[in-house]
């Protein structure tokens, strides 16, 4: 049997780290962590519902040591939660606040004055081979899928992209505007602290003043792992960005004028990780640097008909991709956009990520998103696209003026819906359900054209 440390390459009384209180040190961590499991109830899957980076930090490591899995959903709602109870019987949640699950048993996240901490003289090993998380996909384009990962390439997981983005050589305090239970926000807050040297901040913050505040209250060098969603917000407020030594965006394509901005405002290089929740994170890119993505240690890449599969390294199994991949003779990448996102209208094919890249350029528009429906609409039997679009300067006439020399006529949207707000869940994703119901309410409901 092989084990890992629990945090590699630290000692004990090096920074993990930062509270509103100041540092916390990795002996503190592990004490609050061996206190906490002591008040787990019983049961094998613990559902971590702390907002509180540190709060779910503590609340992970505890569950390891008590023996439970962690299940971390992309969404916290009653159904959700219902439906992961039935599939997990045992489950309890641990959170900030009390959950309204009849019958779902939990603990509220202890006061500090509350956790008797032990003395911690030693580092815990976690066998290697055991399962200790199961992570669900966004539901970006259906229902939420389990993806089991186990101790062993979690830490690989962390090392690899830590190495990637030369953290292990310099590494960084870090600010996360995504949930520490998304694939994103677990690996690179969580993970590259664990494994690959790093600090993070508890704080999750969202809004710009908010983003702004966690930073300054961060010694240099430091870092944001962000969405573009959370840096073009950020980037619109005008505020003064304290300097940066690196921004890490995934979960949506990052435009390169977007990317140029934010390396001139916040002083710092813009690098992007590719993956998913299914293969974990896969590679990454500068932005600025060009089109093509560079794959993490040790992972490889094989091509079976349309199908791009991942394996190697840190990837558990083999895992086929939803992306359509050109590999390049380098060993190098190039993502040409989800099979998902390929959109066919009488005989002539698009991407849905082109054509909110689109919409999107235009000047007035805050945000965009392209739609097509699940039923087809009026007698000739093809379903058009429809787009909703955050522009309040902006009316539909104008928008259709500005995009019909970026499209092809049959792809402009029948209906563009002006409406106040996209529907994008934490990490500014915006499931395919989420859309579905915005269409049905907007256009559905009230005929809109």
């Amino acid at each position: 049997m092989s084990a890992s440390p629990l945090i590699g390459g630290r000692g004990l009384d090096d920074v993990l780290a930062w509270r509103a209180q100041g540092p916390v040190r990795v002996r503190e961590f592990l004490a609050d962590a061996q206190a906490l499991a002591a008040l787990l109830p019983p049961g094998g899957w613990l559902l971590n519902m702390c907002d509180d980076r540190y709060h779910f930090a503590v609340g992970f490591v505890a569950g390891l040591l008590a023996g439970k899995v962690s299940l971390q959903p992309s969404s916290q709602s009653p159904e959700t939660l219902q439906r992961l109870a039935a599939d997990h019987p045992g489950t309890a949640w641990l959170g900030e606040k009390p959950v309204d699950v009849p019958g779902l048993p939990g603990t509220l996240f202890p006061e500090p004055a509350a956790l008797a901490r032990p003395d911690v003289h030693e580092m815990p090993l976690i066998d290697d081979e055991r399962l200790v998380a199961i992570l669900f996909t966004s539901g970006s384009t259906g229902l939420p899928q389990p993806h089991r990962k186990t101790w062993g390439k979690l830490v690989l997981n962390g090392r690899a992209e830590a190495a990637a983005l030369g953290l292990l050589q310099r590494p960084l305090a870090i600010v996360g505007t995504v949930p520490t239970q998304h694939s994103y926000g677990f690996e690179s807050t969580f993970l590259v602290a664990l494994h690959g040297g790093c600090q993070f901040a508890a704080a999750k913050p969202f809004y710009p003043q908010d983003i702004v505040a966690a930073l300054q209250a961060l010694p240099r060098p430091r870092m944001l792992v962000t969405t573009p969603f959370h840096l073009s917000a950020l980037l619109a407020s005008e505020l003064p960005v304290p300097p940066l030594d690196l921004v890490l965006s995934a979960t949506a394509p990052l435009s390169p004028d977007l990317a140029r901005r934010a390396e001139a405002r916040c002083g710092a290089p813009v690098h992007e990780i590719y993956g998913s929740t299914e293969s974990s994170a896969l590679a990454s890119r500068r932005t600025l640097d060009g089109a093509a993505w560079h794959p993490l240690h040790a992972v490889r890449l094989e091509h079976e008909g349309d199908t791009t599969y991942a394996s190697g390294g840190h990837v558990e199994g083999r895992v086929p991709l939803a992306d359509v991949i050109e590999s390049c003779a380098n060993g190098d990448f190039l993502l040409h956009g989800r099979h998902a996102d390929l959109v066919n209208i009488a005989g002539k094919r698009t991407s849905l990520a082109y054509l909110n890249h689109q919409i999107g350029a235009l000047p007035g528009v805050v945000d965009a998103a392209f739609f097509l429906p699940d039923e087809a609409e009026g007698g000739e039997g093809v379903t058009r696209l429809a787009a909703f679009v955050v522009a309040p300067t902006l009316d539909a006439r104008t928008l259709l003026a500005g995009l019909r020399p970026r499209l092809d006529a049959i792809f402009l949207p029948r209906p563009l819906v002006l409406v106040d707000a996209l529907p994008r869940n934490a990490t500014g994703k915006l499931p395919r359900q989420a859309l579905q119901a915005l269409y049905d309410e907007m256009v559905g409901r009230h005929g809109q054209r």
